[in-house]
């Protein structure tokens, strides 16, 4: 097994080892692998020489775990294949511009990458189109364009691609792009950002509305109230993560290449801003393979000071023999030589060293760490800046008048993979659980840590110490001042999820949004567990939901509501000042209407005794249509599911709906819901795409 897990070699075969066309194993052990990357990287060295010394120290450095290169580099070194991992590309207002945009994120994906997005340059939708005389159409509807895109097209043949879309706090579609998302089928290729600026913090400190602006000639478009559109934000990252937030204006305070122009958007994970066309290629340190509890704060220093040295020298090779995908990125990565040198087992290594995650030790452990990775690479660059040449773009950045290989080179990215791959933890991130169920493509792996289980050998039916702390035992606070040690020394961005428990409120998450604002982060990214239906990690052994159990007693409301199948009955029971159950009944309409409103019912019972919210109850229901739709009580009631929808929510007050069936159509008139046809016609009011009337 040459030292690597049963695991880790699963996810090499499935995703890194070398296939023919019809996806035979050309590789079958990782030094295969790790071969073939070092040896094709090493070909940037000048000489015959320093190739084949090269050669051996990267891959001796990758089979000993110390360090890996980003997924790219080990998918497609020596297969006429890009590199790199991260890209930004610009979308113009254009058709012509959108479309060619479209064409190259899809050549991106095909090598393997992922690209961002800033869609704050389109007009906004309802906009005048002078050349055609049309109506534009908006930012929102072209994101789903490279969306569908990017579903047609497998990275590298191994996964889909993976997009960031970015929106400026204020355009004028603010709103339907904070919301895109909420109904769990919308643009799953993507994770979305808002770009949050100064003017808008300070707006939102004073409790004020603020300037909406035209991106077509800068002029104001309206004003927004910054605690509605906060608000708005701060709900729909709680119900399944996005937003994101990237502090824009910090991001561009400390760019290193800032006389180039804005940086608008960022990498899918956020940890890479990037100006157009440009791409950056990481990788990682295992900080777990440093721990030496001898040394000074359990670290071996001049063994670290090595490996970073090593690292920066593969990133920089990297961008001489790699294959770019456009010419523009090409040369713009050529011009700038971002890279991108982070680490990852640094939970880990606090395991190791007995030292609790959210402590002031870990954090102090952490800024040495980080302060000690900085000063180094820098050194590094510069050393190969005095052997290569600075890089070309050298007096449009900071480093004017120096020596400096590379305009960036620190990155902390989320690491996925390759940290299983090492055998240690993600990034900077806290352990997510001790025993974990993960999907990776289409199946499932279950590990158990190795060092729980190496402590659990040790201590039979003993409650682990508190350093074995996990994600969401974490208060936010402490993941965010984490995330600000690490991003004081870093001149990219750090990924770092701020985990919050299933139970979290959205007070809770407004609150961690609050605090970011003032520290030195440049951007957030919250998730809370199981808001999604699907995914990538979850804690094994979790209790599945049961139903509680009926109290002899609780208080209950009956309402009557008129539908276009006779008079629904509809009783809400309450326990613990919350919904708890729900009966329907619906006279002189048939015994089988009658079987489907008693099974709504009862369904809709057992999600809330088992913890379901209300909120995701009226979220599936809501909006569903029916044959005979009906005003009543001066709403239009579609359905059965629906009218019990709107019942609830005068239980709980208005939820902002999730349509599930992104193919549905509903009549602009009335609301009803209409066939999918080709002239749709509205059986209740008679109105008709094909004429609109």
């Amino acid at each position: 097994m040459e030292n690597f897990s049963e695991n880790a070699l699963k996810i090499l075969k499935v995703r890194y080892f070398k296939k023919d066309e019809k996806g035979k194993l050309l590789e079958s052990k990782p030094s295969e692998l790790f071969g073939r990357v070092a040896r094709f990287v090493a070909k940037a060295e000048k000489n015959e020489t320093d190739k084949k010394f090269w050669q051996e120290e990267f891959f001796q450095a990758m089979m000993r775990k110390d360090f890996m290169p980003n997924s790219p580099t080990l998918t497609g070194a020596d297969r006429q294949m890009c590199l790199s991992a991260c890209f930004v590309l610009p979308i113009e207002d254009s058709l012509d511009g959108i479309f060619e945009t479209v064409k190259n994120a899809a050549l991106v994906h095909k090598e393997g990458g992922g690209t961002g997005f800033d869609f704050s340059r389109i007009r906004p939708a309802g906009s005048f189109v002078r050349k055609t005389q049309g109506i534009a159409s908006g930012p929102v509807s072209f994101l789903r364009v490279i969306d569908a895109g990017t579903e047609a097209v497998k990275q590298g043949g191994t996964r889909r691609g993976a997009n960031m879309g970015v929106l400026r706090i204020d355009h004028p579609d603010i709103r339907h792009f904070i919301t895109m998302k909420r109904d769990g089928v919308t643009a799953q290729n993507f994770n979305i950002s808002v770009a949050v600026t100064d003017a808008f913090i300070q707006a939102l400190e004073k409790q004020a509305s603020y300037d909406l602006v035209n991106p077509m000639d800068g002029s104001v478009a309206g004003r927004a109230s910054s605690r509605e559109v906060f608000d708005l934000i701060v709900d729909s990252a709680w119900t399944n993560g996005d937003p994101g937030l990237i502090f824009i204006d910090k991001v561009n305070r400390l760019n290193p290449t800032a006389a180039q122009g804005p940086i608008r958007a960022t990498n899918p994970c956020g940890e890479q801003p990037l100006h157009d066309y440009e791409a950056c290629n990481l990788g990682s340190i295992n900080l777990l393979n440093l721990f030496d509890a001898k040394a000074p704060d359990g670290v071996d220093w001049p063994r670290f000071r090595q490996i970073i040295q090593l690292g920066i020298r593969f990133l920089d090779d990297v961008i001489d023999v790699n294959l770019y995908p456009l010419e523009k990125i090409d040369r713009m990565a050529k011009a700038n030589r971002r890279i991108g040198l982070g680490v990852m087992g640094f939970a880990d290594l606090l395991i190791r060293r007995g030292i609790a995650y959210n402590t002031e030790e870990a954090r102090a452990l952490g800024a040495k760490i980080v302060s000690f990775l900085k000063e180094e690479a820098l050194t590094a660059s510069r050393q190969l800046a005095e052997a290569r040449g600075s890089f070309p773009n050298i007096d449009q950045s900071i480093y004017k008048g120096q020596k400096m290989r590379n305009a960036a080179v620190l990155t902390i990215a989320p690491t996925g993979t390759i940290s299983r791959i090492a055998g240690c933890s993600s990034s900077i991130e806290p352990i997510f659980a001790f025993q974990v169920i993960s999907k990776i493509l289409d199946s499932e792996i279950v590990d158990i840590h190795p060092l729980y289980r190496e402590w659990q050998e040790k201590h039979p039916g003993e409650k682990p110490p508190a350093h074995f702390i996990t994600a969401q035992e974490i208060p936010p606070l402490d993941h965010l001042k984490m995330q600000a040690v690490f991003q004081e020394h870093v001149d990219s961005a750090v990924s770092k999820t701020i985990n919050f428990p299933n139970a979290a409120t959205r007070e809770d998450i407004a609150s961690a949004y609050m605090q970011a604002f003032g520290m030195n982060i440049k951007g957030i990214t919250v998730y809370r567990d199981g808001c999604r239906a699907v995914q990538v990690l979850n804690k094994a052994g979790a209790e599945k939901p049961k139903p509680m159990g009926r109290p002899d007693a609780i208080p209950s409301t009956t309402h009557k509501i008129s539908t276009g199948l006779g008079n629904l009955y509809i009783t809400v029971s309450y326990f613990n000042d919350k919904p708890f159950e729900v009966f329907a009944s619906i006279g002189k309409s048939g015994y089988s209407t009658m079987a489907d409103a008693e099974a709504i019912g009862r369904l809709i019972s057992l999600a809330l005794r088992s913890g379901i919210s209300t909120e995701e109850v009226v979220n599936q229901l809501k909006g569903i249509g029916g044959a005979e739709p009906i005003f009543s009580h001066g709403q239009l009631i579609q359905s059965i599911p629906d009218a019990i929808a709107k019942v609830l929510e005068t239980h709980i007050g208005p939820v902002h709906s999730r349509h599930q069936d992104i193919h549905a159509l509903h009549c602009p008139v009335c609301g009803s819901s209409v066939s999918d046809e080709k002239c749709p016609t509205c059986a209740n009011c008679g109105w008709s795409k094909c004429n609109g009337v």
